[in-house]
């Protein structure tokens, strides 16, 4: 997600790549509410991440892995979204007003 100073306000997420218009970054909210945001989902992916680490697979069903896997990947994509928006807000604020 390239951002830049004529960037529309609502920035779609790249993870709801098949359903494009529906969900958005608002990127006039302030850096704090998107790097709250990001770290929401980034630490619900680590303890997702975790708790799998702590599991015995040896009753799981393969078909699972697929689930899994798109459930870290909206998180993580998610929260790297959210901390680009948020690393061109802190950027933008920085900048001199004319």
């Amino acid at each position: 997600m390239n951002i830049s100073i004529d960037t529309p306000r609502y920035l779609p997420l790249k993870s709801s790549a098949g359903l494009p218009g529906v969900l958005f970054i608002n990127a006039n909210a302030s850096p704090e509410a998107l790097y709250e945001a990001a770290e929401q989902r980034m630490r619900t992916a680590a303890n997702l991440l975790e708790t799998l680490c702590c599991l015995n697979f040896s009753h799981g069903d393969v078909k699972d892995i697929p689930h899994i896997i798109d459930v870290l990947y909206v998180l993580t994509q998610d929260g790297c979204d959210l901390l680009e928006a948020a690393k061109w807000r802190v950027a933008a604020e920085a900048q001199p007003s004319h």
